[in-house]
């Protein structure tokens, strides 16, 4: 090479990590435990969740035409508001951006699917389209997890059957607390969810009974003890119910309140 050439390129490369810094060093910390529960209800899905350091997002899909299109209901989908250009794309540009990860150095980001049309079908399409970004992927074996930048774990509807009969897969099953009974792997059920309103009565007003904070710490002990992750959907969202569920061990707390529970973390450590 020569040597007007290399300086050139040195120079390139150096104007290049420059413009780089001021993004990196806006990007925040990441909580591992704030889930966006609903991601896509907030006026910039995934990329609001990002911004308050976010470690978890959860996306509704339906599968319409052959395309998974992000929504709550049927008649809410929208053309353009596919899981791809929702949530994928952007984050492989994020990983391409911060060397491998969503957030520098970071832990890998879970993106939590819940799919609201017909299991097996939907399944099917999203296999195929998340083998379009396996390099990014976390890759989930019958004995073994590999790491990668994003987590996706599919929800909802769940296709068990298909999912279970997979060789390598790159989305993980959802399980429920039934589930900390069986013999599933955790490398296909890394996380166990379920509804908070079936297993408690305090509803975050006034203090939370006794009897009550014990089943919960005996839920997330056995949780752990399986290595999985403990999540609870419909808990109390706000500073009560946060407290309850952080100080028990629960790995992923629900929110649609981005800002409360980022300030909550934030001053609870």
């Amino acid at each position: 090479m020569k040597p007007r050439t290399h300086t050139t390129l040195c120079l390139s490369l150096a104007v290049t990590l420059l413009a780089l810094v001021p993004i990196l060093a806006q990007q925040p910390a990441p909580l591992t435990h704030a889930h966006a529960h609903n991601d896509y209800l907030h006026a910039r899905p995934l990329l609001d969740a990002l911004d308050h350091g976010f470690g978890s997002v959860e996306a509704d899909v339906w599968l319409v035409n052959g395309r998974l299109l992000v929504a709550h209901d049927r008649d809410k989908v929208e053309p353009e508001r596919t899981l791809e250009a929702l949530y994928l794309d952007p984050l492989r540009e994020r990983v391409k951006h911060n060397g491998g990860r969503v957030y520098p150095g970071g832990p890998a980001v879970t993106v939590l699917i819940d799919v609201k049309s017909d299991g097996e079908a939907t399944y099917a399409a999203l296999r195929e389209v998340l083998s379009r970004y396996a390099d990014m992927l976390t890759a989930f074996l019958p004995n073994a997890t590999e790491e990668k930048a994003v987590t996706v774990i599919v929800t909802g509807n769940r296709a068990r059957a298909q999912m279970q009969a997979e060789p390598r897969r790159c989305a993980a099953f959802d399980g429920r607390l039934d589930d900390l009974d069986g013999d599933a792997s955790r490398h296909f059920i890394p996380l166990v969810s379920s509804n908070w309103t079936l297993s408690f009565k305090w509803r975050g007003v006034g203090a939370m009974p006794s009897e009550e904070k014990q089943k919960l710490r005996e839920f997330v002990a056995r949780a752990h003890a399986q290595g999985r992750r403990l999540r609870f959907w419909s808990a109390p969202d706000s500073s009560p119910g946060w407290r309850e569920l952080l100080a028990a061990g629960v790995d992923l707390i629900n929110t649609d309140n981005l800002d409360g529970l980022q300030k909550f973390l934030r001053t609870s450590r």
